[in-house]
């Protein structure tokens, strides 16, 4: 599988993340203010949600081009693809069927 830019640089992102946050846990980076800490956590969700987005984008994209690549029909569309077909054959028959006995081409209503 190759892999591109814009995949290392999510994965360097996500690494660098990982990093500062082993980094407070071992108390080695400290995160002295609360708001600093706010601020630090903010821009990581977005950076997050933002990947999320994008990878969600590309996913459809993909699951949306298998699907319309396709070039064939599937078992039920040829089925009914078939059917039609022998219920116009089944038509033609009647209808010559009714043109050698004489009977008009519409045909009449039977409800009672």
């Amino acid at each position: 599988m190759k892999v591109t830019r814009w995949t290392l640089l999510w994965l360097l992102v996500v690494a660098v993340m990982i990093a500062i946050e082993v980094l407070i846990l071992t108390g080695v980076l400290s995160v002295g203010n609360l708001i600093g800490f706010f601020y630090f956590f903010v821009a990581g969700l977005v950076v997050i949600a933002v990947l999320a987005i994008v990878g969600a984008v590309f996913l459809g994209m993909y699951v949306s081009h298998r699907i319309l690549s396709a070039h064939e029909f599937s078992p039920f569309e040829q089925e009914m693809i078939r059917m039609h077909q022998e219920v116009r054959e089944l038509r033609s028959r009647i209808e010559a069927i009714a043109e050698k006995l004489g009977m008009p081409e519409t045909p009449r209503d039977r409800s009672p």
